[in-house]
């Protein structure tokens, strides 16, 4: 066992911790505050590689590892949540999944431009009844020879208004259940397609999340990803590779907040000595470090396994689990650390509190993330 990272995975380290404490952190509050979309931020992003890292350099990515992801993801959601869940979603749904399942005209069309930041992308799963049980898609793609006909709705979209490219997931053959649904690529501009209101979200607020229309939208049957009632599998396969991209930003919510609150107790003094020498406080410094490193290492081993193309299914639902309930035990203990300071906005915490949560529900909740773990040991 080698748990030595290589010169290569510790420079991406410092070049995305560089970035988020010089690039984001500044104006992180406002922008929660205001709901206000990181354009600037998102664009450096891309210009710095952090949108396609996985990407093969042949279609302007990174060429990177999922470890190294693993680590920028980390460092970047240590400072803002919304903008590593921008990035997580481009990089572990919208790149992975082209570059893995895609045709070459595909990659050649949307990669480079994905990777570079010049567009980010979207994936489009849910729907009002179609959330945990991803089977009950009524989202329809009605195959009309040479184009499909899209109609439906899709709720709770990361990057819904800012995106220029959709990857929605829907059904073709209702009779054949989960085996007749489709991936298919559509494009902001087509006709038919609209971006509903922006939701008025607890958490991640610099993220733009909305719910999408379609009504008779026309896809070309090339937009289609793999054969026919290949959709299914393919939202799967995608998210399986997601998880491990959220487990390192809740890993980094954790840690941020680990952070703050360990100079905050050494800084803030109660009954005439800094709080950090109270055993109360020393306690709960020592149980967040604990499980911090604890969801680091599997994070990391989630990571090893999809680099070493084994079987991550597992390993991803465990890290992601685990580390989501860090994220969030972790940020509650540090608005307690921080007392009512912690209660007010300058200080952090509460925003990564709010933050922390939805790391426990989208891409799977715990509870799915349970039944993965379950069904994989049982076998």
């Amino acid at each position: 066992m080698d748990f030595q990272l290589t010169e290569e995975q510790l420079a991406v380290q410092a070049a995305a911790r560089d970035f988020a404490q010089n690039e984001l952190w500044a104006g992180v509050i406002e922008r929660d505050e205001h709901q206000k979309f990181p354009a600037e931020q998102i664009k450096k992003m891309g210009e710095l590689g952090f949108l396609g890292m996985m990407v093969s350099p042949e279609y302007g990515g990174g060429g990177m590892d999922t470890v190294s992801y693993v680590l920028a993801m980390e460092e970047i959601s240590k400072v803002d949540a919304s903008c590593s869940v921008i990035m997580s979603v481009n990089n572990s749904l919208v790149c992975w999944g082209l570059e893995k399942y895609g045709t070459e005209e595909q990659k050649q069309k949307y990669l480079p431009r994905l990777t570079s930041g010049e567009i980010i992308g979207a994936f489009c799963l849910s729907e009002p009844e179609a959330g945990s049980d991803a089977t009950m898609q009524r989202t329809t793609a009605e195959d009309m020879g040479d184009h499909y006909l899209l109609n439906g709705t899709k709720n709770w979209i990361t990057n819904g208004s800012s995106a220029s490219v959709y990857l929605v997931i829907a059904q073709t053959n209702p009779e054949l259940k989960h085996r007749g649904i489709n991936a298919l690529i559509v494009d902001k501009d087509t006709p038919g397609f609209v971006v509903g209101p922006k939701e008025n979200k607890l958490g991640i607020r610099g993220s733009d999340t909305h719910s999408l229309m379609f009504t008779d939208v026309k896809v070309p049957k090339e937009n289609r990803i793999g054969e026919d009632g290949f959709g299914f599998k393919f939202a799967m396969q995608v998210l399986a590779g997601g998880r491990i991209g959220i487990a390192a930003q809740a890993l980094g919510i954790a840690s941020g907040a680990y952070e703050l609150s360990l100079k905050y107790s050494k800084e803030r003094k109660s009954f005439g000595v800094p709080i950090s020498q109270h055993q109360a406080i020393q306690f709960k410094l020592a149980d967040m470090a604990t499980n911090i490193d604890a969801a680091r290492l599997l994070c990391l081993q989630a990571a090893h396994d999809k680099d070493a193309h084994q079987d991550y299914a597992k390993s991803g639902a465990m890290a992601k689990l685990f580390a989501s309930k860090v994220a969030m035990d972790t940020a509650v203990e540090a608005v307690q650390v921080h007392g009512g300071y912690g209660f007010v906005k300058e200080f952090h915490v509460e925003r990564m509190m709010r933050d922390a949560k939805i790391t426990q529900i989208y891409e799977g909740t715990s509870e799915i993330q349970k039944i993965v773990i379950s069904r994989e040991i049982l076998k």
